[in-house]
């Protein structure tokens, strides 16, 4: 009776599903070859009936047919081929209704209460419809399948939660789906927990293409969070371009004039390469013009990353990382909100080319780089610098490459770089004025070694080197006789000069093992590394100096090079005839297991991972022979969770009053000259569960703690531009669990303290500072993250942020806060997770105080 009434949504008044005027099935073949195409395979668990005289087919229990691209399941299914049509429903049992029908066909799918279908027409009518289209769930009473292209849908709900009861939907009477492309609804109103909200669309579309697909996209308004005043942020256009890359053309603008874009673009190719690239620009404009306190700035920032797949080429690579632009935009930005970036006084970047030559020990590596200093605004640039290598060869083996000798173990290598480097300013950047200042030149560097055995436990490491610079610029200095000051030219042409030296190393290993007969500590073994080493190397400055005139009085000269302000530098001054000292210790234990009973092997322990002391003796030198002492330690401590390092120099000659050294040693034999000491501690609550001891790995690599983020709070990324905190495993499912009594927690702690004296003045302590970070999961979904420090010397705390973050199944809360500082500022968000509906959110901030840069 259902089928028969009347209903608005279809323009038709008698539905053609039904509707069939002559039966063209035969008596003898349930295939007519004027109406189905296939053959209808069917099957089902508990039985099937078929009732000739009707032309019906009834399948029960878990009944499953299969036509042409149509794959259909159901707890009942019934056939009829007079009508070409079938119908699905459900069973009812102890646990209600089982058994619902899905519906496959081609790659759509959906799950429905009841399904009838015409097999000629290949239409369908729907009861409780419920399909996944992309990442959104559509739910619908009533359906009308027109065909492969068009459904009508009445009383829809549309959501991307996965729940049984949607924890949120959007609620509409009419909509028109067509499968993989779009969703059109009339007026829709947001429903939260089955509670309908006062928020209503008059209509809506919704895009839902398996490909990008180009449009609009909707700006944010900003009702005036800062002197800039009300406006509009991040509206523009996505365009895709194609399936391997796309681009997003963004907008800003503000009523005191202000505004601001930005171009950005994502780029894949399988098994070839990927990457990003993005451009901001904005024009920053503060008070109003006339006034004494109007200022009007232009900032920009350009960012390329690219990588490469390994499969795409083994023997060469290509690799991009850039991030350069103006020193103050993170500082000015008028839609940036990455506060860590405030934080960073330096960009870098970095484009690198590298080939391997194939069976021949040569490689090449091209590389354009760029430092830039935010606070002093100075940029340093190689465009480019090129490097070739040479792997060391061993041109006196044996037969079969056997090195046994000294001569067959004698090494050649090679290495030739070249650079064209520019430093310049923010001001002068992209001028032709860069290009006044720039220097070129290219070096060469060969050397060999070998090593021989010595008295059966030393060996003796010979070694020559020799290098070759060529300058293709170099200075020349004249006394202004009218200015009285010395005045440099720079002048173009090619310069050269060459350097060697030679030496000789002897080592050798001490090992002094200490037993313990009682207690779990079996053993401690001391390996002890001293090395003497003697290097020669001419003067080779003393040919190339010139002298000039630098005041008044003509003996008043000074003396310098041509190649003074070389790329590579001026040759060594000075002869150096030296000796040098270096000793190496480290400390091992051997420990039993608790239980003497256990199969376990002993477990060794680093006690010091290194104690490091080195010197050198120059025997040329008329005076100060002896250079300072160099030394370096290390260990980790509570099973490499604290991680300590200790570093400096100790000076054995007094100074003067001016803070020179002088020929005289001090009287205690060294006076401390520098000093710095770290230490990293990483601890979290799954330390103390001994349900997942074992299955943590210790991090034995390095010196630093088992901590596998920055101590100084990097993994609490700030919010992006949408207000979204940034989430490293987006692929990542996470289960939830009751926690009961436990929290789980993470605490990273770094301490960091130097100490210098002169000699002159008493010694002072230059960084004493305390830094810690973590992270408390309060519940399973609620996750609060901290990253602050203290400066014990200056008595203030440190750049500090706080992160709260929600997880409400389809939606997400975030809340970032810099509480003081110069940047101090907050961004609220709240909003659906899934990119169908990313602009369904509410997010609200307050930007630093720009004035204050």
């Amino acid at each position: 009776m259902l089928l028969k009434k009347k209903d608005s949504l279809f323009s038709t008044k008698i539905d053609s599903l039904l509707s069939k005027k002559n039966d063209t099935i035969s008596n003898d073949s349930l295939k007519p070859k004027e109406t189905l195409e296939d053959i209808i395979v069917h099957i089902a668990k508990e039985y099937t009936i078929q009732n000739a005289k009707d032309k019906t087919v009834t399948l029960y229990d878990e009944a499953n047919i299969t036509y042409t691209d149509i794959d259909l399941k159901a707890g009942i299914i019934v056939i009829d081929y007079k009508k070409n049509s079938l119908f699905a429903k459900g069973i009812k049992d102890s646990t209600g209704y089982v058994q619902r029908p899905v519906f496959k066909q081609g790659g759509q799918e959906s799950e429905q209460d009841s399904i009838i279908y015409n097999f000629k027409s290949k239409r369908a009518l729907i009861y409780g419809l419920k399909t996944k289209q992309g990442e959104m769930f559509t739910y619908g009473e009533k359906t009308k399948r027109v065909n492969d292209s068009t459904v009508y849908i009445r009383k829809i709900r549309f959501t991307t939660s996965d729940k049984e009861i949607p924890d949120y939907y959007i609620s509409t009477d009419k909509a028109k789906l067509v499968p993989g492309k779009k969703i059109i609804v009339g007026i829709s109103n947001l429903v939260l927990a089955d509670v309908p909200t006062p928020l209503f669309l008059p209509f809506a579309y919704f895009p839902m293409t398996e490909t990008s697909v180009s449009g609009f996209l909707i700006p944010a308004f900003d009702t005036g969070s800062s002197n800039r005043g009300i406006g509009f942020q991040n509206g523009g256009y996505y365009f895709a371009l194609s399936d391997y890359a796309d681009l997003t053309v963004l907008g800003d603008v503000y009523s005191n004039g202000s505004w601001g874009t930005r171009v950005s673009s994502n780029y894949r190719k399988r098994y070839r390469f990927n990457g990003l690239f993005s451009f901001n620009f904005e024009n920053i404009i503060n008070g109003i013009r006339g006034f004494d306190d109007y200022s009007k700035a232009n900032n920009f920032n350009v960012r390329w990353s690219h990588s490469q797949d390994a499969k795409a080429s083994p023997n060469s690579r290509f690799t991009a990382s850039v991030n350069l632009g103006s020193s103050r935009f993170f500082r000015e930005s008028l839609n940036q909100f990455n506060v860590s970036q405030t934080q960073n006084n330096t960009l870098n970047s970095s484009i690198n080319y590298s080939k391997t030559f194939v069976d021949t020990p040569f490689n090449m590596a091209v590389t354009a780089s760029h430092q830039q200093n935010t606070n002093t605004e100075s940029i340093s640039m190689t465009l480019p610098s090129l490097t070739v290598n040479m792997n060391r060869i061993y041109p006196f083996t044996g037969k079969d490459g056997v090195k046994k000798n000294p001569i067959q173990k004698l090494g050649f290598n090679y290495n030739m770089q070249g650079q064209y480097l520019i430093n310049t300013t923010d001001d002068e950047f992209f001028t032709s004025k860069m290009f006044k200042s720039a220097r070129s030149g290219v070096q060469h560097k060969t050397g060999t070694n070998t090593n021989i055995k010595a008295f059966k436990y030393f060996t003796l490491s010979p070694s020559a080197n020799y290098e070759e610079t060529w300058q293709f610029d170099y200075i020349n200095k004249e006394y202004d006789s009218i200015d009285k000051v010395v005045v440099t030219n720079t002048l173009r042409g090619f310069k050269t000069f060459r350097e060697y030296n030679m030496g000789v190393g002897f080592s050798t290993n001490i090992y002094g093992t200490f037993n313990f007969k009682k207690g779990r500590l079996k053993a401690i073994r001391h390996t002890f590394r001293p090395t003497v080493s003697y290097s020669y190397r001419p003067d080779f400055k003393d040919k190339y100096i010139k002298e000039v005139q630098q005041s008044a009085l003509s003996t008043d000269l000074l003396p310098y090079t041509v190649f003074d302000q070389g790329i590579y530098g001026a040759p060594s001054p000075g002869l150096s005839n030296s000796i040098g000292i270096s000793l190496n210790n480290v400390l091992e234990a051997k420990v039993a297991p608790k239980d003497p009973d256990s199969d376990e092997e002993d477990e060794k322990i680093t006690l010091l991972n290194n104690l490091n002391f080195s010197s050198s003796y120059n025997i040329a030198a008329d005076s100060l022979r002896w250079s300072p002492v160099s030394f370096s330690a290390g260990t980790r401590l509570f099973k490499d969770k604290l991680a300590l390092n200790f570093n400096g120099s100790l000076d054995p000659y007094q100074v003067n009053a001016k803070g020179r050294n002088i020929n005289k040693f001090n009287p205690n034999i060294f006076r401390l000259q520098s000093a710095n000491l770290t230490a990293n501690y990483s601890i979290s609550s799954a330390d103390f569960d001994k349900s997942k001891k074992g299955d943590q790995k210790d991090n034995k690599n390095g010196n630093g703690a088992n901590n596998p983020t920055d101590t100084m709070g990097a993994n609490i990324d700030p919010t992006n531009n949408q207000g979204r905190r940034e989430n490293n495993d987006k692929n990542k499912t996470s289960k939830t669990e009751l926690y009961q009594s436990k929290i789980p927690w993470t605490i990273n702690l770094v301490y960091s303290a130097n100490y210098s004296n002169n000699g002159v003045v008493p010694g002072n302590v230059g960084v004493h500072t305390v830094g810690f970070s973590g992270d408390l999961e309060l519940s399973p979904k609620w996750k609060v993250g901290y990253s602050s420090g203290y400066d014990v010397k200056n008595g203030a705390f440190s750049f500090s942020r706080f992160n709260f973050s929600r997880d409400l199944d389809s939606w997400q809360f975030n809340f970032n806060w810099v509480p003081f500082g110069s940047i101090s500022s907050y961004t609220f968000f709240i909003g659906v997770k899934s990119s169908t509906l990313s602009d369904l959110k509410w997010d609200k901030n307050k930007p630093p105080d720009r004035r204050l840069f």
